[in-house]
């Protein structure tokens, strides 16, 4: 004797292979896109030398190029940055290094040369001082020239713990120039193509306001993964 399927059973089914084919694209699409958010290379960049946040000995480092006159740098400091700090840096599982851009030319040269200088002076007031030169980048007409001897003075005066003139001495004798030639050197290495970029250890963050990606990235690192 045979049997006829039911029309409801039959949609039923239908309707399970559906959702769960639907379910599978899905976790296809995300799995891709977490891939897609990342790049792993084969080393990270040596930060020896480099104005460092956190505890020296944290398992991951989290490296930042990034450029003194660039709108996006300053935008990602605001924003994603202080979280950071608050999750990872300050309960010491990064350490966090910033490496100077230079694509913005000779305004961009000269703020890496008073950011190493005020650094090499007095690298704890160092961040402070990082801090206040991206605050005075303008919220417009960002090809204004603003960073000048005078206005980097300025900035280091209200900064208690730089002594202005050496300062001022270290920018007219180029004193930090090895040390941003350095910095472009691993700018080259690694062909930073935009600022910022973001990475975590050997991951490079593809989307660097992406907050959930650079978390996975430092989970991963932290889990050796």
């Amino acid at each position: 004797m045979k049997y006829k399927s039911s029309p409801v059973k039959i949609t039923m089914i239908f309707t399970i292979v559906f959702v769960a084919l639907l379910v599978a694209l899905v976790v296809i699409s995300n799995n891709k896109s977490e891939t897609n958010q990342r790049i792993t290379l084969d080393k990270q960049p040596s930060i020896e030398g480099q104005p460092t946040l956190g505890d020296l000995d944290a398992p991951v480092t989290v490296v930042e190029f990034g450029d003194f006159k660039c709108p996006a740098c300053k935008a990602w400091g605001e924003s994603i940055f202080p979280q950071l700090v608050s999750d990872y840096v300050d309960t010491g599982k990064v350490k966090f290094s910033f490496i100077n851009v230079l694509f913005h030319g000779e305004e961009s040269q000269l703020g890496s040369l008073a950011a190493e200088s005020v650094y090499k002076q007095n690298p704890d007031v160092y961040w402070d001082f990082h801090k206040k030169l991206f605050e005075e980048q303008p919220d417009e007409d960002h090809d204004s020239k603003w960073i000048t001897p005078e206005k980097i003075i300025e900035i280091a005066n209200g900064i208690e713990g730089i002594d202005t003139e050496k300062l001022k001495s270290a920018l007219e004798s180029n004193s930090e120039k090895n040390e941003v030639s350095n910095d472009e050197e691993i700018v080259t290495e690694f062909n930073v193509q935009s600022t910022p970029t973001i990475m975590v250890n050997e991951t490079v963050i593809e989307e660097p306001f992406n907050y959930e990606a650079i978390k996975t990235a430092i989970d991963n690192a932290l889990k050796g993964n």
